[in-house]
Protein backbone atom coordinates (compact mmCIF):
# COMPACT_ATOMS: atom_id res chain seq x y z
CA UNK A 1 0.00 0.00 0.00
CA UNK A 2 2.70 1.97 0.83
CA UNK A 3 4.42 1.77 -2.82
CA UNK A 4 1.39 3.16 -4.39
CA UNK A 5 1.22 6.12 -2.21
CA UNK A 6 3.51 8.15 -4.44
CA UNK A 7 1.13 6.76 -7.94
CA UNK A 8 -2.15 7.54 -6.25
CA UNK A 9 -0.51 11.62 -5.10
CA UNK A 10 0.65 11.96 -8.73
CA UNK A 11 -2.83 10.98 -10.37
CA UNK A 12 -4.54 12.79 -7.68
CA UNK A 13 -2.82 15.61 -8.03
CA UNK A 14 -2.20 15.81 -11.87
CA UNK A 15 -6.07 17.95 -12.54
CA UNK A 16 -4.59 20.23 -9.65
CA UNK A 17 -1.20 20.70 -11.63
CA UNK A 18 -3.00 21.36 -14.45
CA UNK A 19 -5.32 24.23 -13.05
CA UNK A 20 -2.60 25.87 -11.79
CA UNK A 21 -1.58 26.61 -14.77
CA UNK A 22 -1.97 30.71 -15.42
CA UNK A 23 -3.55 31.78 -19.07
CA UNK A 24 -1.63 34.07 -21.04
CA UNK A 25 -1.23 37.76 -20.08
CA UNK A 26 -3.08 40.33 -21.66
CA UNK A 27 -1.09 42.17 -24.33
CA UNK A 28 -2.58 45.72 -23.93
CA UNK A 29 -3.92 47.57 -24.96
CA UNK A 30 -7.02 44.91 -25.48
CA UNK A 31 -11.10 45.43 -26.46
CA UNK A 32 -13.41 46.36 -23.28
CA UNK A 33 -16.98 45.11 -23.09
CA UNK A 34 -18.56 47.16 -25.48
CA UNK A 35 -16.18 47.21 -28.44
CA UNK A 36 -16.22 42.66 -28.10
CA UNK A 37 -19.89 42.72 -28.51
CA UNK A 38 -19.58 45.41 -31.53
CA UNK A 39 -16.84 43.70 -33.06
CA UNK A 40 -18.55 40.34 -33.25
CA UNK A 41 -21.70 42.05 -35.48
CA UNK A 42 -19.68 41.87 -38.15
CA UNK A 43 -22.18 43.06 -41.05
CA UNK A 44 -23.82 46.35 -40.39
CA UNK A 45 -26.48 48.16 -42.42
CA UNK A 46 -26.49 51.76 -43.20
CA UNK A 47 -29.65 53.44 -44.12
CA UNK A 48 -29.78 57.01 -46.01
CA UNK A 49 -33.12 57.91 -46.80
CA UNK A 50 -34.11 61.51 -46.53
CA UNK A 51 -34.64 64.85 -47.92
CA UNK A 52 -31.93 63.80 -51.23
CA UNK A 53 -34.02 60.64 -51.74
CA UNK A 54 -36.58 63.07 -53.13
CA UNK A 55 -34.40 66.00 -54.42
CA UNK A 56 -32.07 63.35 -56.62
CA UNK A 57 -28.86 65.17 -54.94
CA UNK A 58 -26.53 63.65 -52.47
CA UNK A 59 -25.88 66.77 -50.31
CA UNK A 60 -29.23 69.11 -50.01
CA UNK A 61 -28.20 72.86 -49.97
CA UNK A 62 -30.84 72.92 -46.84
CA UNK A 63 -33.24 75.15 -48.51
CA UNK A 64 -35.39 72.45 -49.66
CA UNK A 65 -38.92 72.71 -48.36
CA UNK A 66 -40.00 69.76 -45.69
CA UNK A 67 -42.85 69.14 -47.99
CA UNK A 68 -40.88 67.38 -50.64
CA UNK A 69 -40.50 64.74 -48.63
CA UNK A 70 -43.76 62.11 -49.31
CA UNK A 71 -43.02 59.06 -49.69
CA UNK A 72 -45.35 56.64 -50.57
CA UNK A 73 -45.39 54.81 -47.63
CA UNK A 74 -42.14 54.10 -45.82
CA UNK A 75 -42.20 50.65 -45.30
CA UNK A 76 -40.35 49.80 -41.79
CA UNK A 77 -41.08 46.31 -42.16
CA UNK A 78 -39.61 45.34 -45.33
CA UNK A 79 -36.68 47.57 -44.70
CA UNK A 80 -35.45 45.92 -41.71
CA UNK A 81 -36.82 42.66 -42.88
CA UNK A 82 -34.40 42.64 -45.95
CA UNK A 83 -31.39 43.59 -44.26
CA UNK A 84 -31.93 40.99 -41.47
CA UNK A 85 -32.71 38.55 -44.01
CA UNK A 86 -29.01 39.43 -45.94
CA UNK A 87 -27.76 38.77 -42.96
CA UNK A 88 -27.30 41.88 -41.16
CA UNK A 89 -27.35 42.27 -37.24
CA UNK A 90 -27.35 45.88 -36.97
CA UNK A 91 -28.95 49.30 -38.55
CA UNK A 92 -27.63 52.80 -38.60
CA UNK A 93 -30.00 55.06 -40.14
CA UNK A 94 -29.28 58.78 -41.10
CA UNK A 95 -31.61 60.73 -38.92
CA UNK A 96 -30.44 63.88 -39.94
CA UNK A 97 -27.83 64.41 -42.95
CA UNK A 98 -25.87 68.04 -44.20
CA UNK A 99 -29.42 69.57 -45.16
CA UNK A 100 -30.32 69.72 -41.80
CA UNK A 101 -33.60 67.76 -42.77
CA UNK A 102 -34.66 65.44 -39.70
CA UNK A 103 -36.25 62.11 -39.40
CA UNK A 104 -38.27 62.54 -36.64
CA UNK A 105 -40.43 65.58 -35.28
CA UNK A 106 -37.73 67.14 -33.56
CA UNK A 107 -39.03 69.91 -30.91
CA UNK A 108 -36.59 72.34 -31.21
CA UNK A 109 -36.81 72.79 -35.46
CA UNK A 110 -39.54 73.09 -37.96
CA UNK A 111 -37.32 71.19 -40.68
CA UNK A 112 -38.48 67.79 -40.08
CA UNK A 113 -40.86 65.69 -40.66
CA UNK A 114 -43.49 67.19 -38.37
CA UNK A 115 -44.00 69.99 -41.40
CA UNK A 116 -43.90 67.37 -44.52
CA UNK A 117 -46.75 66.19 -46.21
CA UNK A 118 -46.07 62.33 -45.04
CA UNK A 119 -48.70 60.92 -42.91
CA UNK A 120 -50.08 64.42 -42.40
CA UNK A 121 -47.08 65.24 -40.34
CA UNK A 122 -47.74 62.66 -37.75
CA UNK A 123 -44.71 60.46 -39.16
CA UNK A 124 -41.55 59.34 -37.52
CA UNK A 125 -39.19 57.55 -39.73
CA UNK A 126 -36.81 56.64 -36.95
CA UNK A 127 -39.64 55.76 -34.32
CA UNK A 128 -40.45 53.60 -37.24
CA UNK A 129 -37.29 51.64 -38.37
CA UNK A 130 -35.97 51.91 -34.28
CA UNK A 131 -39.32 49.91 -33.38
CA UNK A 132 -38.44 47.31 -36.46
CA UNK A 133 -35.29 46.43 -35.67
CA UNK A 134 -36.27 45.73 -31.93
CA UNK A 135 -38.78 43.57 -33.25
CA UNK A 136 -37.10 41.76 -35.49
CA UNK A 137 -33.71 41.50 -33.10
CA UNK A 138 -31.63 43.96 -34.92
CA UNK A 139 -29.20 46.37 -33.30
CA UNK A 140 -30.79 50.15 -33.63
CA UNK A 141 -27.65 53.11 -34.60
CA UNK A 142 -28.27 56.67 -35.83
CA UNK A 143 -26.35 59.24 -37.83
CA UNK A 144 -26.66 63.10 -36.99
CA UNK A 145 -24.81 65.29 -39.27
CA UNK A 146 -22.94 68.24 -37.08
CA UNK A 147 -22.80 70.00 -40.20
CA UNK A 148 -26.02 71.95 -40.79
CA UNK A 149 -26.90 74.23 -43.68
CA UNK A 150 -30.81 74.69 -42.66
CA UNK A 151 -29.84 75.99 -39.21
CA UNK A 152 -29.22 80.20 -39.41
CA UNK A 153 -26.94 79.77 -36.10
CA UNK A 154 -24.74 77.28 -37.74
CA UNK A 155 -20.60 78.24 -37.17
CA UNK A 156 -22.20 80.10 -33.81
CA UNK A 157 -22.20 78.87 -30.24
CA UNK A 158 -25.85 78.49 -30.50
CA UNK A 159 -25.91 75.88 -32.74
CA UNK A 160 -23.71 73.77 -30.53
CA UNK A 161 -26.83 74.09 -27.80
CA UNK A 162 -28.79 72.94 -30.74
CA UNK A 163 -27.04 70.44 -31.33
CA UNK A 164 -26.74 68.90 -27.60
CA UNK A 165 -30.47 69.24 -27.88
CA UNK A 166 -31.17 67.07 -30.70
CA UNK A 167 -28.84 64.82 -29.30
CA UNK A 168 -30.99 64.28 -26.49
CA UNK A 169 -34.00 64.07 -28.06
CA UNK A 170 -32.10 60.77 -30.26
CA UNK A 171 -30.69 59.47 -27.57
CA UNK A 172 -33.58 59.39 -24.92
CA UNK A 173 -36.64 58.71 -27.18
CA UNK A 174 -35.83 55.46 -29.33
CA UNK A 175 -34.63 52.60 -26.87
CA UNK A 176 -31.01 51.17 -26.68
CA UNK A 177 -28.34 52.73 -29.50
CA UNK A 178 -26.03 50.53 -30.12
CA UNK A 179 -23.58 52.86 -32.62
CA UNK A 180 -23.52 56.42 -32.78
CA UNK A 181 -22.11 57.59 -36.31
CA UNK A 182 -20.85 61.65 -36.43
CA UNK A 183 -18.62 62.39 -40.00
CA UNK A 184 -15.89 64.99 -40.59
CA UNK A 185 -18.00 67.22 -43.35
CA UNK A 186 -18.71 70.30 -41.74
CA UNK A 187 -18.54 74.01 -43.09
CA UNK A 188 -19.34 75.26 -46.30
CA UNK A 189 -21.55 77.12 -48.61
CA UNK A 190 -25.18 76.47 -47.03
CA UNK A 191 -28.53 77.96 -46.80
CA UNK A 192 -28.50 78.82 -42.98
CA UNK A 193 -31.75 80.24 -42.85
CA UNK A 194 -31.76 82.36 -45.73
CA UNK A 195 -28.61 83.98 -44.95
CA UNK A 196 -27.03 82.09 -48.13
CA UNK A 197 -23.11 82.06 -46.96
CA UNK A 198 -20.02 80.07 -46.86
CA UNK A 199 -19.18 79.63 -43.23
CA UNK A 200 -16.24 78.09 -42.07
CA UNK A 201 -15.49 76.58 -39.11
CA UNK A 202 -12.42 74.72 -36.84
CA UNK A 203 -13.95 71.04 -36.72
CA UNK A 204 -11.10 70.82 -33.45
CA UNK A 205 -12.41 73.48 -31.93
CA UNK A 206 -15.82 74.63 -32.99
CA UNK A 207 -17.79 71.60 -31.81
CA UNK A 208 -16.71 70.64 -27.94
CA UNK A 209 -16.28 66.97 -28.51
CA UNK A 210 -15.37 65.81 -24.98
CA UNK A 211 -18.25 67.44 -23.99
CA UNK A 212 -20.72 65.66 -26.76
CA UNK A 213 -19.23 62.72 -26.11
CA UNK A 214 -19.37 62.49 -22.65
CA UNK A 215 -23.27 63.60 -22.94
CA UNK A 216 -24.14 60.25 -25.31
CA UNK A 217 -22.02 58.07 -23.13
CA UNK A 218 -24.46 59.46 -19.84
CA UNK A 219 -27.28 59.45 -21.89
CA UNK A 220 -26.67 55.50 -23.72
CA UNK A 221 -23.72 54.08 -21.71
CA UNK A 222 -23.09 51.20 -24.11
CA UNK A 223 -23.14 53.26 -26.99
CA UNK A 224 -20.53 52.67 -29.75
CA UNK A 225 -19.22 56.18 -30.74
CA UNK A 226 -17.63 56.32 -34.63
CA UNK A 227 -15.49 58.92 -35.85
CA UNK A 228 -11.82 59.55 -36.86
CA UNK A 229 -8.65 58.70 -34.55
CA UNK A 230 -9.68 61.00 -32.17
CA UNK A 231 -9.96 60.67 -28.23
CA UNK A 232 -13.33 59.36 -27.04
CA UNK A 233 -13.89 57.42 -29.86
CA UNK A 234 -14.48 53.92 -29.65
CA UNK A 235 -14.46 52.57 -33.43
CA UNK A 236 -12.93 54.49 -36.42
CA UNK A 237 -13.12 55.33 -40.09
CA UNK A 238 -11.04 53.02 -42.34
CA UNK A 239 -10.17 56.10 -44.19
CA UNK A 240 -11.91 55.72 -47.24
CA UNK A 241 -15.55 55.05 -48.67
CA UNK A 242 -14.44 52.27 -51.00
CA UNK A 243 -15.14 49.27 -48.59
CA UNK A 244 -11.35 48.71 -48.32
CA UNK A 245 -9.55 47.85 -45.18
CA UNK A 246 -5.51 47.53 -45.07
CA UNK A 247 -3.62 44.77 -45.01
CA UNK A 248 -2.47 44.73 -42.69
CA UNK A 249 -5.66 46.05 -40.48
CA UNK A 250 -4.55 46.53 -37.01
CA UNK A 251 -7.54 47.13 -34.32
CA UNK A 252 -5.08 49.92 -32.08
CA UNK A 253 -3.81 53.11 -32.59
CA UNK A 254 -2.27 56.05 -31.48
CA UNK A 255 -4.97 58.94 -30.74
CA UNK A 256 -4.98 62.17 -32.89
CA UNK A 257 -7.91 64.04 -33.49
CA UNK A 258 -9.77 63.96 -36.20
CA UNK A 259 -6.79 63.76 -38.51
CA UNK A 260 -6.34 62.02 -41.91
CA UNK A 261 -3.66 59.07 -41.56
CA UNK A 262 -2.34 56.32 -42.76
CA UNK A 263 -3.67 54.70 -39.40
CA UNK A 264 -6.89 55.55 -40.21
CA UNK A 265 -6.56 52.38 -43.05
CA UNK A 266 -3.86 49.85 -41.44
CA UNK A 267 -4.33 50.94 -37.47
CA UNK A 268 -0.87 50.72 -35.70
CA UNK A 269 0.69 47.32 -34.63
CA UNK A 270 2.29 49.60 -31.63
CA UNK A 271 -0.88 51.94 -30.85
CA UNK A 272 -1.68 52.57 -27.48
CA UNK A 273 -5.47 52.57 -27.55
CA UNK A 274 -8.02 49.67 -28.83
CA UNK A 275 -9.90 51.27 -31.83
CA UNK A 276 -10.85 48.94 -34.83
CA UNK A 277 -11.65 49.77 -37.96
CA UNK A 278 -15.53 50.22 -39.42
CA UNK A 279 -15.08 49.81 -43.44
CA UNK A 280 -17.76 51.42 -45.23
CA UNK A 281 -19.24 51.99 -48.46
CA UNK A 282 -22.32 51.73 -50.39
CA UNK A 283 -24.41 49.35 -52.39
CA UNK A 284 -24.63 51.80 -55.33
CA UNK A 285 -22.63 54.62 -56.35
CA UNK A 286 -24.06 57.09 -54.68
CA UNK A 287 -24.83 57.33 -50.20
CA UNK A 288 -28.88 58.10 -51.79
CA UNK A 289 -31.06 56.23 -53.75
CA UNK A 290 -30.74 57.19 -57.35
CA UNK A 291 -32.84 55.62 -59.75
CA UNK A 292 -30.19 56.25 -62.55
CA UNK A 293 -28.19 54.24 -60.67
CA UNK A 294 -30.44 51.04 -60.24
CA UNK A 295 -27.86 48.91 -63.60
CA UNK A 296 -25.07 50.26 -60.97
CA UNK A 297 -25.86 48.27 -58.11
CA UNK A 298 -22.81 45.64 -56.89
CA UNK A 299 -22.84 42.62 -58.08
CA UNK A 300 -23.06 39.37 -55.47
CA UNK A 301 -19.07 39.03 -56.23
CA UNK A 302 -17.98 42.15 -55.89
CA UNK A 303 -20.25 41.90 -52.35
CA UNK A 304 -18.67 39.06 -51.44
CA UNK A 305 -14.88 40.48 -52.30
CA UNK A 306 -15.63 43.09 -50.53
CA UNK A 307 -16.58 41.08 -47.51
CA UNK A 308 -13.48 39.46 -47.87
CA UNK A 309 -11.69 42.70 -47.77
CA UNK A 310 -13.64 44.25 -44.40
CA UNK A 311 -14.98 41.41 -42.17
CA UNK A 312 -11.33 39.60 -43.50
CA UNK A 313 -9.59 42.07 -42.03
CA UNK A 314 -10.70 41.68 -38.55
CA UNK A 315 -13.15 45.53 -39.44
CA UNK A 316 -16.73 45.35 -39.35
CA UNK A 317 -18.37 46.53 -42.44
CA UNK A 318 -20.84 49.13 -42.78
CA UNK A 319 -22.56 48.69 -45.95
CA UNK A 320 -24.96 51.28 -46.99
CA UNK A 321 -28.21 50.34 -48.86
CA UNK A 322 -30.52 53.41 -49.52
CA UNK A 323 -34.53 52.79 -49.56
CA UNK A 324 -35.90 54.28 -52.77
CA UNK A 325 -38.92 57.17 -53.08
CA UNK A 326 -41.35 54.59 -52.20
CA UNK A 327 -39.94 54.08 -48.88
CA UNK A 328 -38.72 50.58 -49.42
CA UNK A 329 -35.16 49.13 -50.46
CA UNK A 330 -35.10 48.86 -54.48
CA UNK A 331 -36.03 45.62 -56.07
CA UNK A 332 -32.87 45.45 -57.59
CA UNK A 333 -30.65 46.05 -54.59
CA UNK A 334 -32.80 43.15 -52.92
CA UNK A 335 -31.88 40.81 -55.47
CA UNK A 336 -28.11 41.34 -55.44
CA UNK A 337 -28.49 41.14 -51.25
CA UNK A 338 -30.48 37.96 -51.18
CA UNK A 339 -27.60 35.87 -54.23
CA UNK A 340 -24.88 37.62 -51.83
CA UNK A 341 -26.46 36.09 -49.04
CA UNK A 342 -26.93 33.10 -50.28
CA UNK A 343 -23.15 32.58 -51.50
CA UNK A 344 -22.47 33.80 -47.72
CA UNK A 345 -24.56 30.96 -46.67
CA UNK A 346 -23.17 28.30 -49.06
CA UNK A 347 -19.53 29.43 -48.13
CA UNK A 348 -19.64 29.23 -44.21
CA UNK A 349 -22.12 26.37 -43.94
CA UNK A 350 -19.73 23.48 -43.16
CA UNK A 351 -16.30 24.17 -41.27
CA UNK A 352 -14.14 21.41 -42.67
CA UNK A 353 -11.75 21.48 -40.09
CA UNK A 354 -14.52 20.19 -37.54
CA UNK A 355 -14.07 16.60 -39.20
CA UNK A 356 -10.14 16.79 -38.49
CA UNK A 357 -7.40 15.80 -35.74
CA UNK A 358 -5.58 18.89 -34.21
CA UNK A 359 -2.23 18.68 -32.81
CA UNK A 360 -0.07 21.57 -31.62
CA UNK A 361 4.11 21.46 -31.55
CA UNK A 362 3.13 23.07 -27.68
CA UNK A 363 0.24 23.62 -26.11
CA UNK A 364 0.31 25.89 -22.70
CA UNK A 365 1.67 23.57 -19.90
CA UNK A 366 -0.07 20.36 -21.33
CA UNK A 367 -2.97 21.81 -19.68
CA UNK A 368 -6.70 20.71 -22.05
CA UNK A 369 -7.97 24.67 -20.93
CA UNK A 370 -5.29 25.42 -23.97
CA UNK A 371 -5.35 22.38 -25.83
CA UNK A 372 -4.62 22.95 -29.96
CA UNK A 373 -8.49 20.86 -30.16
CA UNK A 374 -9.90 24.15 -28.87
CA UNK A 375 -9.06 25.83 -32.35
CA UNK A 376 -11.34 23.68 -34.46
CA UNK A 377 -14.29 23.29 -31.52
CA UNK A 378 -16.21 26.17 -33.13
CA UNK A 379 -16.26 28.39 -29.95
CA UNK A 380 -15.09 32.17 -29.55
CA UNK A 381 -14.53 31.77 -26.12
CA UNK A 382 -11.88 28.65 -26.61
CA UNK A 383 -8.32 29.19 -27.92
CA UNK A 384 -5.35 27.20 -28.03
CA UNK A 385 -2.39 28.70 -26.65
CA UNK A 386 1.41 27.83 -26.03
CA UNK A 387 4.19 28.23 -23.42
CA UNK A 388 5.45 31.79 -22.76
CA UNK A 389 8.59 30.73 -24.71
CA UNK A 390 6.98 29.17 -27.28
CA UNK A 391 5.77 32.16 -29.76
CA UNK A 392 6.60 30.61 -33.07
CA UNK A 393 4.58 27.08 -32.63
CA UNK A 394 2.72 24.93 -35.64
CA UNK A 395 -0.97 24.08 -35.31
CA UNK A 396 -1.33 20.85 -37.83
CA UNK A 397 -5.15 19.34 -38.52
CA UNK A 398 -5.03 15.95 -40.18
CA UNK A 399 -8.23 14.68 -41.94
CA UNK A 400 -9.29 11.04 -41.96
CA UNK A 401 -9.50 11.34 -46.30
CA UNK A 402 -8.45 14.68 -48.19
CA UNK A 403 -10.59 17.79 -48.14
CA UNK A 404 -11.20 20.61 -50.34
CA UNK A 405 -11.26 24.34 -49.71
CA UNK A 406 -10.59 27.42 -50.88
CA UNK A 407 -11.40 29.86 -47.31
CA UNK A 408 -9.19 29.88 -44.23
CA UNK A 409 -10.25 31.92 -41.13
CA UNK A 410 -8.54 32.50 -38.10
CA UNK A 411 -9.35 34.79 -35.15
CA UNK A 412 -7.55 35.26 -31.94
CA UNK A 413 -8.85 35.69 -28.37
CA UNK A 414 -9.62 39.13 -28.80
CA UNK A 415 -9.88 39.29 -24.55
CA UNK A 416 -5.68 38.79 -24.75
CA UNK A 417 -5.63 41.22 -27.26
CA UNK A 418 -3.72 41.05 -31.15
CA UNK A 419 -0.86 38.80 -30.35
CA UNK A 420 -0.11 37.67 -33.56
CA UNK A 421 2.13 39.68 -36.07
CA UNK A 422 2.78 37.15 -38.80
CA UNK A 423 1.74 33.69 -40.29
CA UNK A 424 1.50 30.90 -42.78
CA UNK A 425 -0.64 28.48 -43.23
CA UNK A 426 0.75 25.10 -45.70
CA UNK A 427 -0.97 22.39 -46.99
CA UNK A 428 0.03 18.46 -47.57
CA UNK A 429 -1.44 15.69 -49.37
CA UNK A 430 -0.31 12.14 -47.27
CA UNK A 431 3.29 11.88 -46.49
CA UNK A 432 4.38 14.92 -49.30
CA UNK A 433 6.06 17.72 -48.82
CA UNK A 434 4.48 20.90 -47.14
CA UNK A 435 3.05 23.54 -49.84
CA UNK A 436 2.76 26.94 -48.48
CA UNK A 437 -0.80 28.21 -49.81
CA UNK A 438 -1.86 31.35 -47.87
CA UNK A 439 0.69 34.07 -45.54
CA UNK A 440 -0.28 37.11 -43.92
CA UNK A 441 0.22 39.53 -41.51
CA UNK A 442 -2.12 40.54 -38.50
CA UNK A 443 -5.16 38.09 -37.26
CA UNK A 444 -7.14 39.83 -34.79
CA UNK A 445 -11.24 39.42 -34.89
CA UNK A 446 -11.40 37.48 -38.31
CA UNK A 447 -8.85 37.16 -40.80
CA UNK A 448 -9.97 35.68 -44.60
CA UNK A 449 -8.19 34.52 -46.71
CA UNK A 450 -9.39 33.06 -50.23
CA UNK A 451 -6.92 30.82 -51.86
CA UNK A 452 -6.94 28.70 -55.00
CA UNK A 453 -8.95 25.37 -54.50
CA UNK A 454 -6.90 23.65 -52.35
CA UNK A 455 -7.20 19.59 -51.78
CA UNK A 456 -5.28 17.84 -49.15
CA UNK A 457 -5.48 15.49 -46.51
CA UNK A 458 -2.78 17.86 -43.70
CA UNK A 459 -3.06 21.39 -43.06
CA UNK A 460 -0.74 23.81 -41.00
CA UNK A 461 -0.72 26.96 -39.29
CA UNK A 462 2.33 28.53 -38.65
CA UNK A 463 3.24 31.50 -36.35
CA UNK A 464 5.88 32.92 -38.43
CA UNK A 465 6.00 35.78 -35.91
CA UNK A 466 4.14 37.15 -32.54
CA UNK A 467 4.80 39.36 -30.16
CA UNK A 468 4.17 36.94 -27.24
CA UNK A 469 2.74 33.27 -27.41
CA UNK A 470 -0.50 33.08 -29.65
CA UNK A 471 -3.99 32.50 -28.03
CA UNK A 472 -5.80 30.91 -31.22
CA UNK A 473 -10.12 30.46 -30.99
CA UNK A 474 -10.10 29.31 -34.24
CA UNK A 475 -8.75 27.68 -37.34
CA UNK A 476 -11.39 26.65 -40.09
CA UNK A 477 -11.13 25.69 -43.73
CA UNK A 478 -14.27 26.39 -45.87
CA UNK A 479 -14.91 25.57 -49.40
CA UNK A 480 -16.86 29.02 -51.19
CA UNK A 481 -18.83 28.14 -54.41
CA UNK A 482 -16.98 29.44 -57.63
CA UNK A 483 -19.36 32.41 -59.11
CA UNK A 484 -19.61 32.90 -62.30
CA UNK A 485 -19.15 37.42 -62.45
CA UNK A 486 -18.59 39.60 -64.98
CA UNK A 487 -14.64 39.43 -65.87
CA UNK A 488 -12.66 42.63 -65.69
CA UNK A 489 -10.31 42.88 -68.69
CA UNK A 490 -7.37 45.65 -67.96
CA UNK A 491 -4.54 46.62 -69.86
CA UNK A 492 -0.79 48.13 -68.68
CA UNK A 493 1.23 50.42 -70.42
CA UNK A 494 3.36 48.14 -71.30
CA UNK A 495 0.46 46.58 -73.46
CA UNK A 496 -0.13 43.34 -71.27
CA UNK A 497 -3.78 42.55 -70.89
CA UNK A 498 -4.93 41.10 -67.42
CA UNK A 499 -8.17 39.12 -66.94
CA UNK A 500 -9.63 38.75 -63.62
CA UNK A 501 -12.82 38.27 -61.45
CA UNK A 502 -13.83 39.31 -57.81
CA UNK A 503 -13.31 35.77 -56.62
CA UNK A 504 -11.12 32.72 -57.05
CA UNK A 505 -12.44 29.73 -58.57
CA UNK A 506 -13.76 30.37 -62.14
CA UNK A 507 -12.05 30.00 -65.42
CA UNK A 508 -11.75 33.05 -67.62
CA UNK A 509 -12.01 32.47 -71.11
CA UNK A 510 -11.37 34.49 -73.97
CA UNK A 511 -11.14 35.84 -77.32
CA UNK A 512 -9.57 38.61 -79.49
CA UNK A 513 -11.45 38.69 -82.85
CA UNK A 514 -14.79 40.07 -81.63
CA UNK A 515 -16.57 36.63 -81.24
CA UNK A 516 -18.03 35.29 -78.09
CA UNK A 517 -16.37 33.67 -75.36
CA UNK A 518 -17.39 29.67 -75.04
CA UNK A 519 -16.52 27.03 -73.16
CA UNK A 520 -13.80 25.87 -75.95
CA UNK A 521 -11.82 29.35 -76.61
CA UNK A 522 -8.67 29.98 -75.04
CA UNK A 523 -7.89 29.78 -71.15
CA UNK A 524 -6.44 32.81 -69.47
CA UNK A 525 -3.50 31.63 -67.48
CA UNK A 526 -1.37 34.80 -67.34
CA UNK A 527 -1.12 37.98 -68.79
CA UNK A 528 -0.91 38.38 -72.61
CA UNK A 529 0.43 40.50 -74.44
CA UNK A 530 -1.81 43.64 -76.86
CA UNK A 531 0.49 46.48 -77.54
CA UNK A 532 -0.93 47.26 -81.11
CA UNK A 533 -4.61 47.61 -79.80
CA UNK A 534 -7.38 45.48 -80.34
CA UNK A 535 -10.87 43.51 -79.01
CA UNK A 536 -10.72 41.73 -75.96
CA UNK A 537 -13.97 39.35 -74.96
CA UNK A 538 -13.83 36.89 -71.76
CA UNK A 539 -16.18 35.19 -69.43
CA UNK A 540 -16.09 33.38 -66.77
CA UNK A 541 -17.17 29.34 -66.43
CA UNK A 542 -17.67 27.30 -63.55
CA UNK A 543 -16.49 23.54 -63.65
CA UNK A 544 -19.93 22.92 -63.67
CA UNK A 545 -20.19 24.36 -67.45
CA UNK A 546 -22.27 27.59 -66.05
CA UNK A 547 -21.09 30.64 -67.21
CA UNK A 548 -21.37 34.13 -66.48
CA UNK A 549 -21.90 37.45 -68.70
CA UNK A 550 -19.58 38.43 -71.24
CA UNK A 551 -16.99 42.08 -70.89
CA UNK A 552 -15.85 43.45 -73.88
CA UNK A 553 -13.33 46.56 -74.39
CA UNK A 554 -11.43 47.67 -77.38
CA UNK A 555 -8.10 49.16 -76.94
Amino acid sequence: MKALLPVLAVILLRPFAASCVEPPKPLAPTPDARQLRWQEMEMIAFVHFSMNTFTDKEWGYGDESPATFNPEAVDAGQIVGTLKEAGFRGVILTAKHHDGFCLWPSKVTSHSVKHSHWKMGKGDVVRDISNACHREGLAFGLYLSPWDRNHAEYGRGAYIEYYENQLRELLTGYGPIFEFWMDNANGGDGFYGGACQTRHIDADTYYPWTEIWNLIHELQPQTIIWGEIAPGCDVRWIGNEGGVAGDPCWATVNPKRWLSDPELNQGARDGSVWMPGETNTSIRPGWFYHQNEDDRVKSPGRLMKLYFESVGRSTNLLLNIPPNRRGVIDEHDVAVLRQWHSILDRTFAVDLARSSTAEASNVRGHDRRFAAANAIDGGRETYWATDDDAPQPTLTLTFPKPVTFNVIRLREYLPMGQRVDAFAVDAASGDGAWETVAEARQIGAQRLLPTRFVTASRVRLRIVHAAVCPAISEFGLFKMPATASEPVIARDRNGLVTLSTDLPGPWIRYTLDGSEPTATSPLYKEPFPLRVGGAVKARAFLPTGESGPATARRF
